[in-house]
């Protein structure tokens, strides 16, 4: 049975992600901070094998002690999905709250960066897996008040290219998925649990689901190894850009 570990599996797409590939037949790592919502998708996949660890992508101390905490096959998995990571704020660059700053970067950088590095000396090792980064459109089109979040997808964006270019002798693929308008937790994050503003967020068009994007991944990392499917840009259907989207009154 291959493996996959999964950051951020507690909601939204790495939920759906984690969902799809153990139905697709990996042996499963999920991760995230909320220890509860793990148990309860680990107790909804039963019998499949869930390992559920919980941390903090940003602390790199607590991320090498959960991947110690493995057994060692499972700490060389044949698929890695980084997805944990969010947005916080949405405020011109001059009245924008550092701290919010300091989250989007901790997470969707400095947290790739901590697990990938955790998990590559066994993926190396074995010369082989598959590494999905989950980027945004937002990282490859600036919008107004996106600003620190618009750059760490950028990041993301231009990790993918590195690490795929340094990786590309040991047999690890590497690649991205960069989602547009996809109707999850995102939006109330970003907007400190302000629901009714998230929910505008959506008003109009049909937005992606979290299994739409589950289901691209999937398909990507069940390629055959001469296949690498490096980058894909996911709409919603009325979507054309970040920012542009059709919607109806």
């Amino acid at each position: 049975m291959k493996t996959a570990f999964v950051t951020g599996a507690s909601s939204g797409i790495g939920r759906a992600t984690a969902v799809a590939l153990a139905k697709a037949g990996y042996e499963l790592v999920v991760t995230g901070r909320r220890r509860e919502r793990l148990d309860a998708l680990a107790t909804e996949l039963a019998p499949l094998p869930v390992h559920v660890l919980a941390f903090d992508v940003r602390d790199r101390a607590a991320v090498a002690a959960a991947v110690a905490s493995l057994p060692e096959a499972l700490r060389a998995p044949d698929v890695l999905i980084n997805n944990a990571g969010g947005a916080h704020g949405l405020s011109p660059i001059q009245t924008g709250d550092p701290a919010d700053w300091d989250q989007m970067l901790d997470a969707n950088v400095r947290g790739l960066l901590n697990v990938t590095h955790a998990l590559l000396p066994g993926m190396t090792a074995r010369q082989t897996g598959f590494i999905v980064n989950i980027g945004s459109i937002a990282g490859q089109e600036a919008y107004a008040n996106g600003n620190v979040y618009c750059a760490t997808k950028a990041a993301v964006n231009m990790l993918t290219k590195t690490m795929r270019l340094d990786l590309l002798p040991t047999g690890v693929r590497v690649a991205e998925v960069n989602p547009g308008a996809v109707e999850t937790e995102f939006s109330q994050v970003r907007f400190k649990g302000d629901e009714a503003r998230a929910a505008k967020v959506y008003e109009g068009f049909q937005p992606l689901r979290a299994e739409d994007v589950a289901e691209v991944i999937v398909f990507m990392v069940t390629r055959p190894p001469h296949v690498t499917i490096a980058e894909v840009l996911v709409l919603a259907g009325a979507q054309g850009a970040a920012t542009t989207i059709s919607r109806k009154a």
